[in-house]
């Protein structure tokens, strides 16, 4: 006999992590939950992460939606359930790693490679968060001290001089071919100045920039896509797109370089590989990046993004932002994730 119960988890960040839209303090989180009768050892965890203000079903009925889950998995006693979740896409995600635990032959492993066997380790970038200069700068320093080779700066929250200088600070020191810098606007640009800002930020060999402009300004964004100076990553353009021939004119309309694949924004894993066909179709390049999950989804994301083309730097640093995440196997150092398969999981739900 199986039982889905549903926990509520707030993570903590160590210290509040500032983005274009805002500062977090904490992250609401939902764990699935499943025990079987018949293995009493194993607890299967599928991770439901909603990031408030962005998640689209950031939205009135979520708890209600998860036990509706929870009711319909006791009830039929299955796992595989088909329960319609386009509109609940952490949700979706969050169901997808718990299948996916629960048929695992080892604790966690969901996608077994070469990166579980701790044999491959996956690039990464050192993210760079928003906050006063000396705090960015420090951040800036303590990554190049400890040998990154790629580096992501979130920006439009300082003075835009300010990042400039940043920038400048790290060229000085690192050419393009020693450092790879990119940046997140998350946003913050206005149209009408976008494109002078992408020229300003294009003297320091930038590799992309995210989502300059908000999302579903279509025109506005091909514009830019088409004109810009710096290779252009869509991001939260993703959000919110469900349906595959929808998805399929937006990218052949605004023709980005990137897309950023997160899967518990965009609907799980099936979703992202929706995506990824489509970019390949219409020769868009893409990375997967973690949405400040606990390592639970972290992990999920990790294991599946193994399993993806070898020469791409991801973004799945985010796992030692929280004051109690959990411990895993998981260890993010020097532009790396690696999986150190002789830890083990402390999980206490």
């Amino acid at each position: 006999m199986i039982n889905l119960t549903v926990k509520n988890y707030n993570l903590v960040f160590k210290r509040p992590a500032g983005t274009s839209r805002g500062v977090l303090k904490t992250k609401p989180s939902y764990f699935l939950m499943l025990h079987d009768s018949q293995n009493e050892n194993k607890i299967s965890i599928g991770e439901c992460g909603i990031l408030p203000g962005l998640s689209y079903d950031d939205k009135p009925g979520y708890e209600k939606k998860l036990e509706e889950l929870k009711s319909v998995i006791n009830s039929t006693q299955k796992v595989d359930i088909d329960l319609d979740l386009d509109k609940w896409p952490s949700i979706r995600f969050g169901l997808e790693i718990l299948i996916k635990d629960y048929y695992s032959k080892s604790d966690k492993v969901l996608f077994p490679t070469a990166f579980t066997q701790g044999q491959y380790k996956i690039p990464i970038n050192g993210l760079i968060w928003m906050g006063e200069r000396q705090f960015m700068f420090n951040q800036i320093k303590t990554k190049i001290d400890e040998g990154w080779s790629c580096i992501k700066m979130k920006i439009g929250a300082i003075d835009f001089k300010e990042e400039l200088e940043l920038l400048k600070f790290i060229r000085a020191q690192f050419k393009p071919s020693e450092l790879e810098l990119r940046v997140d606007a998350n946003g913050a640009f206005a149209p009408r100045n976008a494109l002078e800002k992408l020229k300003y930020l294009s003297d320091y060999s930038i590799h992309s920039i995210e989502q300059p402009i908000k999302a579903k300004q279509i025109d506005q964004m091909a514009e830019l896509c088409e004109i810009s100076p710096i290779p252009i990553a869509l991001d939260e353009e993703l959000i919110g797109i469900f349906d595959y021939s929808e998805k399929m004119e937006m990218i052949r309309k605004i023709k980005p370089q990137y897309i950023i694949l997160k899967p518990s924004l965009i609907g799980g894993w099936k979703a992202s590989e929706e995506w990824i066909q489509i970019a390949k179709e219409n020769n868009v390049k893409y990375w997967a990046t973690s949405a400040l999950e606990s390592n639970i989804g972290l992990n999920a994301i990790a294991q599946w993004t193994a399993t993806l083309e070898k020469d791409l730097v991801h973004g799945l640093g985010t796992g030692q932002l929280y004051t109690n995440n959990f411990q895993s196997p998981l260890l993010a150092s020097k532009g790396f994730l690696s999986y150190q398969k002789d830890k083990n999981w402390s999980i206490p739900l």
